[in-house]
């Protein structure tokens, strides 16, 4: 079989892809190579393999990518405090960019003409595989299944590995009602019963945090140090990226922190509702900001504030490889220089609140700020002047019959 037939297959070794995996085969006449990526999805990734050979697959990959996803992808993202519509963290979204950089990576190392995933034609995985691939590599080829085949219901799929003898666990014990997707950064819940916005979530489908309610009735106070705007150390402990957050997951998850339940607009049109467990995460973004609080110049915070939004949708659409994403990303990493220091953050059933926060580089100058004797550091007879001009548009405004009431 020559090089030019073979195709690179994002694969988790689950009904979908495993489905994919023969069809691929058989439909494309192609030899397949299977990727599968760690990033600290909390499942064992290893058994992809069996699965793999068992359907003849010759090179499979299987990478433990959760230092390079959390240090390259998810601090990137938090340094610009990265929230999607006021409330999604994206821990789905920044994920893709990583895979499908694997992806090509692996297509090139192996002479691939093509790659393929297993994202539904509905949904923005999608967009963000196929966006991503076609800028790191404008020539690859993608193949997206869900579009092209009619396995339209999972009877569908079950009956074509019934003909095909492709060993799946789809069976085996009780199934989730949801679809999920999980690393390291988040758990994400859609379908089933949450397809009704009107319904309550049920309390038995959260995997990582506890309600809450039933979280310990003593908070717990932790401390993160920051260099640069990342977090680099937990309670004076020097950890990895991965390392950290997966601790923070811990600590989040024990009081009931990082619960989300949101309607989301999808990249494709429609309004899809999810619900996410993000606990180190939320507790990084708040970080994030307090650190920033003290250390950054007024104009440049806000500055920030404001492309954040646009940074967001970006990542949510697919566009980390794109050269707008880079750009932002260039400034933003370069507002990063004095954000050091350390936060205070107290975890207490559901919420983290910032207790205190103390940096080398801070900005905030307690004379100056003083409700007590400043001692010449700031001549409050200035601001008459500073408010008279900037009145003045309004003061004209007023005596030219301009009704601002």
């Amino acid at each position: 079989m020559s090089e030019q037939n073979k195709i690179v297959l994002a694969y988790s070794g689950g009904l979908d892809t495993s489905v994919i995996c023969r069809w691929l085969q058989e439909t494309y006449a192609a030899e397949v190579i299977t990727f599968t990526a760690d990033i600290g999805q909390g499942e064992e990734v290893e058994p992809a393999r069996d699965k793999a050979k068992a359907m003849g697959v010759q090179q499979i990959y299987i990478e433990d990518l959760t230092e390079d996803f959390v240090a390259n992808y998810v601090f990137p993202m938090f340094r610009a405090n990265t929230v999607y519509e006021g409330e999604y963290l994206l821990g789905t979204s920044i994920a893709r960019p990583l895979i499908t950089k694997r992806l090509v990576e692996i297509a090139r190392e192996n002479g691939a003409y093509a790659v393929s995933h297993g994202s539904t034609g509905k949904g923005n995985d999608q967009v963000r595989y196929e966006l991503g691939a076609y800028a790191l590599d404008p020539d690859i080829k993608v193949i997206a299944p869900w579009r092209e085949w009619d396995l339209n219901s999972r009877e569908a799929l079950m009956e074509f590995c019934e003909l095909h003898q492709i060993p799946v666990d789809y069976r085996r014990g009780e199934k989730s009602p949801y679809s999920m997707d999980a690393n390291l950064l988040h758990i994400s819940y859609e379908g089933g019963g949450l397809e009704d916005p009107a319904r309550a979530a049920d309390e038995g489908m959260w995997r990582w945090t506890v309600a809450p309610e039933d979280a310990p009735d003593e908070s717990q106070v932790i401390e993160l140090t920051y260099v640069r705007g990342d977090p680099v150390a937990l309670d004076g402990a020097p950890l990895s990226p991965g390392a950290l957050l997966r601790q923070l997951n811990i600590l989040g998850g024990k009081h009931g922190v990082g619960r989300s339940d949101i309607v989301e607009n999808r990249f494709v049109g429609m309004k899809s509702r999810g619900c996410y467990e993000t606990p180190g995460g939320t507790i990084l973004l708040r970080g994030h900001r307090a650190m920033e609080s003290i250390t950054l110049d007024r104009e440049v915070a806000h500055l920030k504030d404001e492309l954040m939004p646009r940074y967001a949708k970006l990542i949510y659409n697919g566009y980390w490889w794109a050269p707008e994403r880079k750009v932002l990303q260039a400034l933003i990493d370069a507002s990063q220089e004095p954000v050091n220091g350390t936060v205070a953050l107290k975890l207490y059933k559901g919420s983290v609140s910032v207790v205190s926060r103390a940096s080398d580089d801070s900005l905030y100058d307690a004379d100056v700020v003083t409700f007590e004797d400043d001692q010449g550091a700031y001549d409050q007879r200035d601001a008459t002047g500073f408010i008279k001009l900037n009145a003045l548009r309004l003061r004209l405004g007023a005596k030219r019959g301009r009704d601002y009431s």
